[in-house]
């Protein structure tokens, strides 16, 4: 049977001819022609079923096969014959296509394309399009297999640059090293350290920590050490400047009286009790020879702005007053300036007076090893009246001589820096910082860092009011465009950008932070003291930071074991609602040096009973916070016994219950008297005397040797042989 060639018969006639089906692999041995006998109808519902593989054994049973090779008779078949042809062939399933069967199988068992009658009845059958839903399913696929292989680079460590600071928390420690920050408390954890998230980590620690999980810590330079390299850059392109004069001396020995004759202005007059109690700085001309001169304060309690004035200043102009002779803060004056290590001019002022002593003083300042040049010492002295202008010219000369020796020179062309002297808030312009430019050419627009604030200069003001466009070095201006009020004494640092400016500042801002008092632990012994001090709460606003400081510094000098003054707020600007409401909360004093308060701070300290103290004098201030101290000192208190008197019997009286019989003893007892009942040594009651009787008369007061009756308000257990002691208490208000 495998060995025949069948035969298929179906009825029906041909309107195509077979060519176009036949092959030349079709006219081999293996060519099958089909006939069909039966003249049963065909059903044409399952033409598109796919043809059998292996022929069915109902198709064998009602089928007659026989061999035919004539391949003449394929003209004779049905239409019926040519589609049943081509399904055959599409699905290469005729014996003759085993070979390419095989390879079919190899590709793919599937049909690839859906036939249909049409399919079949065309010319050629050809592979139909991909559906869109394939197509799509495809590219799905295909994305997926590429953010697979995107994840798996991303998954290897990416080694950063991570800057460590002196301090840095967990959490920003983590963000850059992009690693969540629960990993890096786990790995602490792992060492035995146990840490929250805020928590801050030393540098060494932050170093250990990014090296571990492999990335590469970079040290970050302190905000100082940044600064210092800006200045160390700039030593190029020097030129001479003027010098920076200090003027210092003892208060009311004529400092600012003199710079008033010598720049022609009188600023004394506008100085509340003719004292300085700022820092003025001023520049004069004198044949094409500029001078810069600070003006201090000699009041005691500027020893800090004289410090600050000492550390800027090419030459001290010491000014001692003839008639008065070297004074305390004369003293202080030339210590700050040895410190400093800066040559000192000394002008003998007041000389017009009759009862001057010039040689006086020289001889003082021997003691102080200021040798003048009469005396063949190095020290240049210059007998001086500012009064009668005596000799000005010559203390000019002196400090230009001075300056010469010094040769001062600095670079001109640089980005400037320089030094604050004062710093206020202004109402209107906002703060305003007084600064002397020490190198470089400031310029407005500038970007600059002072302090832990920063801004851009919007306004530069000469020492004559004048709005100039840029400051050469040594001279004295105002700015404006800071963002806060800066500290007296902090550096002035310009910088390229914004950028740099901010962050610097943050900078300096992250670093006091870190630097702040450490924790107090208590101890056994302060834990369990009965020493409490009380406190008067302060709260001081001024008209300049110079003088903020120095009430500070003064006030920190008050001290007394049982009340100490502390300081809430200390503020330069005028006072407002704030701090009327924070001398509320806090039970403050609140003190202003040289302001008003705003309108609303008025109304508001009137409608809370809240006094705001003005003053305009350094030392009124301070004599008005002893005086609140001493208010809170406890009254001293002081103990007389006047009397005592030894029970010999007790009585009861109706109406007036016990009645101790007594003696008097010693001294007297009163009918206002405070008694104390001892029995055996010990006080058993502390009262008052109720009533006094004397032969069963009521009395005022019982003199020693006689016999009464006494009463206790509120006590009657009397015993013989009890001692009753009158006492009076005095007390005595306190003061520091």
């Amino acid at each position: 049977m495998e060995n025949k060639k069948t035969k298929l018969t179906i009825s029906g006639s041909p309107k195509k001819s077979f060519k176009d089906f036949s092959s030349p692999r079709d006219q081999s041995k293996k060519t099958v022609v089909i006939d069909k006998k039966s003249s049963k109808p065909v059903n044409r519902g399952n033409f598109n079923k796919p043809f059998p593989s292996k022929t069915s054994p109902n198709f064998k049973r009602g089928l007659q096969i026989k061999p035919n090779f004539n391949p003449k008779a394929s003209l004779n078949t049905s239409d019926f014959e040519r589609r049943k042809l081509a399904e055959q062939r599409a699905t290469k399933k005729i014996k003759g296509d085993t070979d390419n069967d095989k390879k079919t199988k190899l590709e793919g068992n599937k049909r690839q394309v859906k036939l249909t009658v049409s399919r079949a009845l065309s010319d050629e059958i050809e592979t139909r399009e991909r559906s869109l839903a394939s197509v799509k399913r495809a590219r799905q696929k295909e994305l997926k297999n590429t953010i697979k292989v995107e994840n798996k680079e991303s998954l290897k460590p990416i080694k950063r640059d991570i800057n460590i600071p002196e301090a840095i928390t967990v959490r920003e420690l983590a963000n850059r090293m992009a690693e969540q920050s629960s990993n890096v408390i786990k790995f602490l954890f792992g060492m035995g350290v146990t840490v929250t998230i805020n928590q801050t980590l030393a540098a060494d620690t932050a170093e250990y920590l990014v090296k571990e999980f492999g990335h590469n810590p970079i040290r970050e330079e302190k905000a100082e050490e940044i600064i210092q390299k800006i200045k160390a850059t700039r030593v190029e392109n020097l030129k001479n400047r003027p010098p920076i004069v200090t003027v210092m001396g003892h208060v009311d020995h004529g400092k600012t009286s003199v710079l008033d004759v010598l720049r022609s202005a009188n600023v004394v007059s506008g100085e509340f009790g003719g004292i300085t109690q700022h820092i003025g700085a001023y520049q004069i001309e004198n044949e094409s020879n500029k001078l810069t001169f600070i003006d201090t304060p000699g009041h005691a309690a500027f020893t800090e702005m004289r410090a600050r004035g000492s550390k800027l200043t090419d030459v001290v102009v010491l000014v001692v007053a003839a008639d008065d002779g070297v004074k305390p803060q004369t003293v202080e004056s030339i210590k700050h300036a040895k410190a400093a290590k800066v040559p000192i001019v000394v002008a003998i002022n007041k000389c017009d007076l009759p009862e001057a002593d010039p040689q006086k003083i020289k001889n003082q300042l021997l003691e102080h090893e200021l040798i003048a040049e009469d005396l063949s010492g190095d020290t240049l002295m210059v007998e001086i009246s500012a009064k009668t202008k005596l000799n000005l010219d010559k203390l000019v000369e002196a400090i230009i001589l001075q300056a010469e020796i010094l040769d001062l020179k600095t670079d001109f062309d640089s980005k400037a820096t320089g030094i604050v002297l004062e710093s206020k808030i202004d109402t209107g312009r906002g703060p305003v910082a007084t600064i002397i430019v020490t190198t470089g050419t400031l310029k407005k627009g500038d970007f600059f860092v002072s302090g832990l604030k920063w801004g851009k200069i919007r306004a530069i003001i000469n020492d004559k009011g004048q709005s100039i466009n840029e400051a050469l070095p040594s001279t004295p201006v105002e700015i404006l465009g800071i963002n806060g009020a800066a500290k007296a004494g902090d550096d002035f640092i310009v910088l390229d950008n914004e950028k740099e400016a901010k962050s610097l500042s943050e900078n300096r801002a992250e670093e006091k932070r870190e630097t702040k008092n450490p924790l107090t632990f208590a101890t056994q012994e302060s834990a369990f003291s009965d020493k409490s001090s009380e406190e008067l709460n302060l709260i001081i606003k001024s008209d300049v930071h110079g003088s903020s400081e120095a009430i500070k510094n003064a006030i920190n000098q008050i001290k007394h074991e049982e009340v100490k003054p502390k300081i809430i707020l200390a503020d330069i600007g005028m006072v407002t609602e704030t701090d009327v409401t924070l001398a509320k909360a806090s039970n403050a004093v609140l003190i202003a040096f040289n302001v008003k308060p705003s309108k609303e701070a008025k109304k508001l300290a009137e409608n809370e009973k809240i006094k705001i103290s003005s003053y305009n004098i350094i030392y009124e201030v301070l004599d008005y916070i002893k005086q609140k101290m001493s208010g809170l000192l406890s009254p001293d208190v002081q103990e007389k016994v006047i009397g005592t008197a030894q029970i010999l019997e007790i009585f009861k009286v109706s109406g007036a219950g016990k009645v101790a019989g007594s003696k008097i003893t010693e001294g007297e007892i009163l009918s206002t008297s405070d008694v104390r009942v001892i029995r055996d040594g010990a006080i058993i009651y502390t009262g008052k005397v109720g009533t006094l009787f004397r032969e069963k008369n009521q009395v005022k007061q019982v003199s020693n040797g006689q016999e009464c009756g006494i009463t206790v308000k509120d006590y009657m257990d009397f015993q013989k042989n009890d001692t009753i002691e009158a006492f009076s208490v005095t007390s005595t208000e306190r003061s520091i």
